[in-house]
């Protein structure tokens, strides 16, 4: 069993930054990617920002890429989205998921929300 709690949303204005955290437990070591994705209102949920746990490959979303970074802290087991420049249209519930490589066909995959087994309760991120 893998457990992800998220941790560091809330509401701030256009430009700002935010930092979120996954702090992840358990059986980690099924999984081979960990990742952030978020579900803005009315929309389907959507990849923006995986690490690849073995040598910490990254991938990232066009919509992000320059303005997102992820990050991870190996002694903790935690991962990190450090976002920048924050738009009103970055508002969303933000997720931490894991996915392992198998499920994968291709990097692009890393974007496809409904390949990710396991998933953290999510924070609010609200950007006016």
């Amino acid at each position: 069993d893998v457990q992800l709690v998220e941790s560091g949303g809330g509401s701030v204005q256009a430009g700002g930054s935010l930092r979120l955290s996954c702090a992840t437990s358990g059986d980690i070591a099924n999984f081979n990617y960990f990742g952030w994705l978020r579900q803005a209102p009315g929309k389907g949920r959507e990849g923006l920002a995986t690490i690849y746990a073995g040598d910490g490959d990254i991938w990232y979303a066009d919509s992000v890429r320059g303005r997102f970074t992820i990050s991870r802290d190996t002694a903790t087991n935690t991962a990190y989205l450090q976002m920048n420049s924050l738009e009103p249209e970055d508002t969303a519930m933000y997720y931490c998921a894991a996915v392992e490589r198998r499920r994968l066909t291709n990097k692009q995959d890393l974007g496809r929300a409904e390949l990710y087994t396991v998933w953290g309760q999510g924070t609010q991120v609200t950007v006016s």
